[in-house]
Order: structure tokens, then C-alpha cells, then sequence
């Protein structure tokens, strides 16, 4: 590359859920804004994969094997404080709401909600 030319940054959008219908519809919802994507099933591989890409977002689910969202958001918000980790999930519960809010997450959106999802991803980047 000359001293001319630029690189591209493309920004990321993370999308942790172990559901690969879920994870395809979030991304066919999200797919006019200006992100690629990349995908995890679960919170653990979501850590590695955080390390490596840097997302401008990460949209989590909540239950998931091998480690759930919440442990997951709250390990990349320890190593990474200006991560933005929206959960995601089907579960309308007030305890789960705070422990979010306590875990810092950036926002809190239910699944059934998903095209709430891109004002909330437009507004916020």
C-alpha cells in the first residue's frame, strides 16, 4: 500500500446467539445499516472472537451452553470498558433487566422486538 492509499475499516456488529435462525434474522433486520457481521453461538467463543474483530456492538443472548451472555458481557466489559453489549433475549424479567443494568450493558432488547433492534443500533453509532 503507497502513502496514497487508504485502508478500509469496516465496522462490526457481533451477534452471540445459539440460535443460527435467530442470529440470520438479526442480520436480514440490521442489513441496510453500514456493518458486517460476524456470528458466535455461545458467550465463550463471543470472548475470542471480541479479542480478534473489535465490533462497534455486540448484540448478546442471554441463555446459552458453555457460558450465558451475562458472564460473557461482563468479562468483555471487565478487559474492554467502552464495549457496547446489548443483550438480546426472549426473557421479559425485571431481575434479569437489572442485572444487565449492573453489568453495564448498553441496552436491554427483547427478541420479540427485533426491528426495534435498528433504531436502537442507528441511534447509538
Amino acid at each position: 500500500m503507497n502513502s496514497l492509499q487508504t485502508e478500509t475499516v469496516v465496522s462490526k456488529i457481533l451477534i452471540v446467539d445459539d440460535h443460527a435462525e435467530t442470529r440470520r434474522m438479526t442480520r436480514f433486520f440490521l442489513r441496510d445499516l453500514p456493518f458486517d457481521f460476524e456470528e458466535c453461538k455461545d458467550g465463550a467463543d463471543a470472548l475470542d472472537c471480541y479479542e480478534k474483530i473489535r465490533p462497534v456492538w455486540v448484540l448478546m443472548d442471554w441463555e446459552m451452553k458453555r457460558m450465558n451472555g451475562l458472564t460473557a458481557m461482563r468479562r468483555i466489559i471487565e478487559k474492554y470498558p467502552q464495549a457496547r453489549v446489548l443483550m438480546f433475549t426472549q426473557y421479559d424479567d425485571k431481575e434479569l433487566r437489572e442485572s444487565a443494568r449492573k453489568a453495564a450493558a448498553s441496552g436491554f432488547i427483547l427478541k420479540e422486538n427485533l426491528m426495534d433492534l435498528r433504531g436502537f443500533i442507528a441511534a447509538g453509532y
